[in-house]
């Protein structure tokens, strides 16, 4: 747990909502109006300078507003973050895409890839031990504009190519947790510092490897 007042917890969170809506840095008026928080403007102002000082907000020097940073984002997911749960007819729906499948490992493979693009809206992607790399939904990242950067999004292209790389991206985390995130410098590579990788191992008897998705830091998570 954190220091955190619940008034900064509460502030915390929405200004991550906000952020994640938005991609744009997060003001007190706009939020007090937005949330419903109960303070003035004022009162978030001294508690966002709070919350910078204490490495959960940074400030752009461009704007007088405020993004979380990847400790906020981390905090996010790990205590505040509630999980989105599948429609029982979209969860039949996919459990019958993937049951036709099940017999040829490649084609399944390709399928559950192109399943978690669809639903995430995120590009995704599954390595296989010794195998190839699949993925899926690539013009998806041309939804956000953190992917404008073309130095940016030609290096995810090319990431897609380079098997060891993506391997070692998946080892970086040693956690027992079913679900893994890498936030910014977690990647271990400066270029990919406003990104994420979110994945699960899986394991289909002879072959296995990782699923994930591939986007901006402020990714939809509980999706």
């Amino acid at each position: 747990m954190t220091d955190l007042s619940e008034r900064q917890i509460a502030l915390l969170g929405a200004i991550i909502k906000e952020y994640v809506e938005t991609a744009e840095p997060v003001g007190s008026e706009a939020i007090v109006q937005k949330y419903n928080l109960q303070v003035s403007p004022a009162t978030v102002r001294n508690e966002m300078v709070e919350l910078t000082r204490k490495g959960f907000l940074s400030k752009p020097h461009t704007s007088a507003g405020r993004i979380p940073s990847a400790m906020a984002l981390r905090f996010f997911i790990k205590d505040l973050m509630e999980e989105e749960r599948i429609p029982v007819v979209s969860e039949t729906s996919l459990r019958q895409r993937l049951w036709e499948k099940r017999f040829e490992r490649e084609k399944l493979i390709r399928e559950a890839v192109a399943v978690l693009a669809d639903k995430t809206g995120e590009l995704s992607m599954a390595t296989v031990e010794e195998g190839p790399v699949y993925y899926s939904g690539i013009s998806n990242i041309l939804n956000y504009p953190e992917f404008y950067d073309i130095d940016l999004t030609k290096s995810v292209l090319s990431l897609l190519d380079q098997h060891e790389i993506l391997l070692n991206l998946f080892s970086r985390v040693t956690s027992e947790s079913p679900v893994r995130v890498l936030i910014g410098d977690d990647l271990g590579m400066p270029t990919f510092g406003n990104c994420s990788l979110v994945y699960a191992p899986y394991d289909l008897g002879n072959i296995s490897g990782n699923l994930g998705v591939f986007g901006p830091s402020r990714m939809d998570y509980p999706r």
